[in-house]
Protein backbone atom coordinates (compact mmCIF):
# COMPACT_ATOMS: atom_id res chain seq x y z
CA UNK A 1 0.00 0.00 0.00
CA UNK A 2 1.69 3.15 -0.70
CA UNK A 3 0.84 7.25 0.20
CA UNK A 4 -0.66 7.01 -3.67
CA UNK A 5 -3.72 4.90 -2.67
CA UNK A 6 -4.07 6.36 0.36
CA UNK A 7 -4.43 10.02 -1.38
CA UNK A 8 -6.81 8.89 -4.12
CA UNK A 9 -9.09 7.32 -1.44
CA UNK A 10 -9.03 10.89 0.31
CA UNK A 11 -9.17 11.79 3.73
CA UNK A 12 -7.43 13.46 6.64
CA UNK A 13 -3.81 14.16 7.49
CA UNK A 14 -2.73 14.98 11.16
CA UNK A 15 0.85 16.22 11.89
CA UNK A 16 2.31 16.73 14.78
CA UNK A 17 4.69 19.44 15.23
CA UNK A 18 2.80 21.25 12.69
CA UNK A 19 3.13 25.05 13.65
CA UNK A 20 6.31 25.65 12.27
CA UNK A 21 9.38 23.60 10.08
CA UNK A 22 8.97 20.82 8.45
CA UNK A 23 5.54 19.56 10.37
CA UNK A 24 3.97 22.96 8.53
CA UNK A 25 5.91 22.36 5.10
CA UNK A 26 3.84 18.91 5.33
CA UNK A 27 0.66 19.91 6.48
CA UNK A 28 0.47 22.30 3.48
CA UNK A 29 1.40 19.85 1.07
CA UNK A 30 -0.97 17.63 2.33
CA UNK A 31 -3.76 20.17 1.79
CA UNK A 32 -2.35 21.07 -1.72
CA UNK A 33 -2.78 17.47 -2.33
CA UNK A 34 -6.65 17.58 -1.58
CA UNK A 35 -6.59 15.85 1.96
CA UNK A 36 -8.34 17.80 4.94
CA UNK A 37 -5.71 18.52 7.54
CA UNK A 38 -5.45 18.52 11.72
CA UNK A 39 -2.74 20.26 12.89
CA UNK A 40 -1.35 19.48 15.92
CA UNK A 41 0.83 21.54 18.25
CA UNK A 42 1.41 23.48 21.78
CA UNK A 43 -0.90 26.17 21.95
CA UNK A 44 -0.12 29.25 20.55
CA UNK A 45 0.61 32.32 18.16
CA UNK A 46 2.27 30.04 16.03
CA UNK A 47 -0.31 26.84 15.83
CA UNK A 48 -2.93 30.00 15.24
CA UNK A 49 -0.98 31.28 11.97
CA UNK A 50 -0.15 28.12 10.96
CA UNK A 51 -3.58 26.84 10.61
CA UNK A 52 -4.94 29.97 8.99
CA UNK A 53 -1.96 29.46 6.52
CA UNK A 54 -2.90 26.14 5.53
CA UNK A 55 -6.51 26.96 5.21
CA UNK A 56 -6.44 29.38 3.16
CA UNK A 57 -5.14 26.49 0.62
CA UNK A 58 -7.36 23.71 1.60
CA UNK A 59 -9.60 22.94 -1.50
CA UNK A 60 -13.45 24.31 -0.46
CA UNK A 61 -15.31 22.07 1.72
CA UNK A 62 -11.92 19.83 2.83
CA UNK A 63 -11.81 20.10 6.64
CA UNK A 64 -8.68 22.18 8.28
CA UNK A 65 -8.02 22.09 12.32
CA UNK A 66 -5.61 23.12 15.14
CA UNK A 67 -5.92 21.12 17.92
CA UNK A 68 -3.52 22.16 20.67
CA UNK A 69 -1.67 19.00 22.09
CA UNK A 70 1.04 17.85 24.61
CA UNK A 71 2.25 15.07 22.58
CA UNK A 72 3.73 13.78 25.63
CA UNK A 73 0.47 12.95 27.22
CA UNK A 74 -1.70 10.63 26.20
CA UNK A 75 -4.50 11.75 26.81
CA UNK A 76 -3.96 14.68 24.25
CA UNK A 77 -3.12 12.56 22.08
CA UNK A 78 -6.38 10.47 22.28
CA UNK A 79 -8.38 13.31 22.32
CA UNK A 80 -6.66 14.11 18.82
CA UNK A 81 -7.23 10.91 17.22
CA UNK A 82 -11.24 11.97 18.69
CA UNK A 83 -11.10 15.21 16.69
CA UNK A 84 -9.17 13.29 13.84
CA UNK A 85 -12.23 10.91 12.94
CA UNK A 86 -14.69 12.88 13.95
CA UNK A 87 -13.58 14.89 10.86
CA UNK A 88 -13.28 12.32 8.52
CA UNK A 89 -10.72 9.17 7.32
CA UNK A 90 -7.81 9.58 8.53
CA UNK A 91 -5.04 9.16 5.90
CA UNK A 92 -1.87 9.91 6.73
CA UNK A 93 -0.77 10.22 10.20
CA UNK A 94 2.37 12.00 10.56
CA UNK A 95 4.24 12.34 13.94
CA UNK A 96 6.53 14.74 13.54
CA UNK A 97 6.93 17.09 17.08
CA UNK A 98 10.43 17.15 18.39
CA UNK A 99 12.71 18.78 20.35
CA UNK A 100 16.35 19.42 20.64
CA UNK A 101 18.34 19.91 24.31
CA UNK A 102 22.14 19.76 25.38
CA UNK A 103 22.91 16.59 26.85
CA UNK A 104 25.60 14.70 28.43
CA UNK A 105 26.05 11.15 29.09
CA UNK A 106 26.21 11.48 32.87
CA UNK A 107 24.75 14.77 32.99
CA UNK A 108 21.06 16.55 32.38
CA UNK A 109 18.82 13.89 33.53
CA UNK A 110 16.19 16.54 33.50
CA UNK A 111 17.23 17.07 29.96
CA UNK A 112 17.03 13.38 28.88
CA UNK A 113 13.67 12.83 30.20
CA UNK A 114 12.39 15.86 28.09
CA UNK A 115 13.70 14.50 24.77
CA UNK A 116 12.63 11.15 25.48
CA UNK A 117 9.21 12.19 26.41
CA UNK A 118 8.88 13.94 23.46
CA UNK A 119 10.89 12.95 20.47
CA UNK A 120 10.23 9.16 21.58
CA UNK A 121 6.71 8.95 23.61
CA UNK A 122 5.42 11.21 21.69
CA UNK A 123 5.36 9.02 18.37
CA UNK A 124 4.58 6.04 20.69
CA UNK A 125 2.12 8.01 21.86
CA UNK A 126 0.72 9.08 18.48
CA UNK A 127 0.84 5.46 17.12
CA UNK A 128 -1.37 3.94 19.64
CA UNK A 129 -3.86 6.21 19.72
CA UNK A 130 -4.09 6.30 16.18
CA UNK A 131 -3.06 2.95 14.84
CA UNK A 132 -5.64 0.86 16.00
CA UNK A 133 -8.75 3.16 14.71
CA UNK A 134 -6.42 3.03 11.19
CA UNK A 135 -6.59 -0.59 10.97
CA UNK A 136 -10.19 -1.31 12.16
CA UNK A 137 -11.21 1.89 9.29
CA UNK A 138 -9.88 -0.80 6.90
CA UNK A 139 -8.66 1.56 4.12
CA UNK A 140 -5.11 2.71 2.44
CA UNK A 141 -3.45 5.16 4.68
CA UNK A 142 0.32 5.95 5.59
CA UNK A 143 1.74 6.30 9.50
CA UNK A 144 5.20 9.30 9.01
CA UNK A 145 7.73 8.81 12.04
CA UNK A 146 10.18 11.48 11.71
CA UNK A 147 14.01 10.58 12.81
CA UNK A 148 17.09 11.91 12.16
CA UNK A 149 20.38 11.04 10.91
CA UNK A 150 21.73 11.31 14.81
CA UNK A 151 19.62 8.12 15.35
CA UNK A 152 21.17 6.41 12.66
CA UNK A 153 25.34 7.36 12.73
CA UNK A 154 25.05 8.80 16.71
CA UNK A 155 27.47 11.34 16.30
CA UNK A 156 28.92 12.43 19.31
CA UNK A 157 27.45 15.55 21.40
CA UNK A 158 24.28 15.21 22.15
CA UNK A 159 23.56 11.69 23.35
CA UNK A 160 19.75 12.15 24.71
CA UNK A 161 18.81 13.22 21.44
CA UNK A 162 20.53 10.86 19.23
CA UNK A 163 18.69 7.70 21.93
CA UNK A 164 15.42 9.43 21.08
CA UNK A 165 15.89 9.41 17.34
CA UNK A 166 17.40 6.10 17.22
CA UNK A 167 14.28 4.63 19.38
CA UNK A 168 11.95 6.05 16.38
CA UNK A 169 13.93 4.35 13.57
CA UNK A 170 13.34 0.89 15.56
CA UNK A 171 9.62 1.54 16.87
CA UNK A 172 8.99 2.46 13.13
CA UNK A 173 10.90 -0.69 11.87
CA UNK A 174 8.68 -3.12 14.44
CA UNK A 175 5.26 -0.76 12.83
CA UNK A 176 6.13 -1.56 9.60
CA UNK A 177 6.84 -4.96 9.79
CA UNK A 178 3.55 -5.92 12.12
CA UNK A 179 1.51 -3.57 9.95
CA UNK A 180 2.87 -5.72 7.09
CA UNK A 181 2.26 -9.32 9.04
CA UNK A 182 -1.14 -7.90 9.83
CA UNK A 183 -2.07 -7.55 5.68
CA UNK A 184 -3.54 -4.31 6.27
CA UNK A 185 -3.37 -1.46 3.64
CA UNK A 186 -1.62 0.80 5.96
CA UNK A 187 2.20 1.46 5.19
CA UNK A 188 4.74 3.07 7.96
CA UNK A 189 7.85 5.40 6.91
CA UNK A 190 11.03 6.59 8.16
CA UNK A 191 11.31 10.19 7.42
CA UNK A 192 14.95 11.58 7.68
CA UNK A 193 15.30 15.37 7.44
CA UNK A 194 18.82 16.31 5.86
CA UNK A 195 20.04 19.71 7.51
CA UNK A 196 17.00 22.07 6.74
CA UNK A 197 16.50 25.25 8.23
CA UNK A 198 13.79 25.17 10.36
CA UNK A 199 13.01 27.25 13.11
CA UNK A 200 15.15 25.33 15.57
CA UNK A 201 17.76 26.07 13.66
CA UNK A 202 17.33 29.72 12.91
CA UNK A 203 17.00 29.86 16.72
CA UNK A 204 21.27 29.84 16.69
CA UNK A 205 21.74 30.71 12.79
CA UNK A 206 19.43 33.56 12.01
CA UNK A 207 20.35 33.11 8.19
CA UNK A 208 20.02 30.03 6.32
CA UNK A 209 23.44 28.08 5.88
CA UNK A 210 24.45 27.42 2.21
CA UNK A 211 24.52 23.83 2.84
CA UNK A 212 20.86 23.27 4.59
CA UNK A 213 17.53 22.94 2.60
CA UNK A 214 14.47 24.55 3.19
CA UNK A 215 11.86 22.74 4.54
CA UNK A 216 9.72 22.62 1.58
CA UNK A 217 12.77 21.48 -0.31
CA UNK A 218 13.24 18.11 2.38
CA UNK A 219 9.38 17.46 2.54
CA UNK A 220 9.71 17.59 -1.67
CA UNK A 221 11.89 14.57 -1.27
CA UNK A 222 10.43 12.80 1.42
CA UNK A 223 6.82 13.15 -0.19
CA UNK A 224 8.52 12.08 -3.56
CA UNK A 225 10.04 9.03 -2.09
CA UNK A 226 7.63 7.82 0.05
CA UNK A 227 5.17 7.80 -2.89
CA UNK A 228 7.58 5.46 -4.43
CA UNK A 229 7.11 3.41 -1.01
CA UNK A 230 9.95 3.61 0.54
CA UNK A 231 10.81 3.06 4.10
CA UNK A 232 13.98 4.71 4.85
CA UNK A 233 13.66 8.09 3.48
CA UNK A 234 16.79 9.83 3.94
CA UNK A 235 16.87 13.37 2.63
CA UNK A 236 20.10 15.24 1.39
CA UNK A 237 21.24 18.63 1.44
CA UNK A 238 23.16 20.76 -0.14
CA UNK A 239 26.57 19.69 1.35
CA UNK A 240 25.84 15.68 2.05
CA UNK A 241 23.99 13.50 -0.63
CA UNK A 242 22.21 10.17 -1.34
CA UNK A 243 26.26 8.32 -1.97
CA UNK A 244 27.58 10.01 1.00
CA UNK A 245 24.62 8.94 3.84
CA UNK A 246 25.13 5.55 2.63
CA UNK A 247 28.66 5.53 3.39
CA UNK A 248 28.36 7.25 6.72
CA UNK A 249 26.14 4.75 7.41
CA UNK A 250 28.07 1.91 6.21
CA UNK A 251 30.93 3.13 8.60
CA UNK A 252 28.80 3.23 11.63
CA UNK A 253 27.41 -0.61 10.94
CA UNK A 254 31.10 -1.71 10.23
CA UNK A 255 32.06 -0.61 13.94
CA UNK A 256 30.03 -3.57 15.16
CA UNK A 257 30.86 -5.91 12.25
CA UNK A 258 35.18 -5.27 12.83
CA UNK A 259 35.04 -4.45 16.79
CA UNK A 260 36.25 -0.58 15.75
CA UNK A 261 36.17 1.30 19.45
CA UNK A 262 32.61 3.05 19.60
CA UNK A 263 31.91 5.85 17.24
CA UNK A 264 35.42 5.41 15.93
CA UNK A 265 34.18 7.87 12.40
CA UNK A 266 35.26 10.41 15.48
CA UNK A 267 38.14 8.70 16.87
CA UNK A 268 41.79 10.10 16.20
CA UNK A 269 42.99 6.28 15.22
CA UNK A 270 40.80 6.26 12.53
CA UNK A 271 40.42 9.72 11.61
CA UNK A 272 42.55 9.34 8.47
CA UNK A 273 41.06 5.90 7.54
CA UNK A 274 37.33 7.07 7.70
CA UNK A 275 38.39 10.50 5.78
CA UNK A 276 39.44 8.07 2.83
CA UNK A 277 36.44 5.86 3.18
CA UNK A 278 33.97 9.32 2.80
CA UNK A 279 35.75 10.37 -0.29
CA UNK A 280 33.80 11.05 -2.79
Amino acid sequence: MSYKDALAEGGIAVVTGAASGVGLASAIRFAEAGLGVVLADLEGEALTAAHARVQALAAPGKPVLAVPTDVTQPDDLTRLADQAFDAGRVAVLMNNAGITLSTGAWSDPEAWRRLIEVNFWGVVNGIQAFVPRMVAAGGPAVVVNTGSKQGITTPPGNPAYNVSKAAVKVVTEQLAHELREAGVPISAHLFVPGFTYTGMIASFLPEKPDAAWTSEETVDYFLTHMAAGDFYILCPDNDVDAARDKRRATWALGDIIENRPALSRWHPDFKDRFAEFDRD
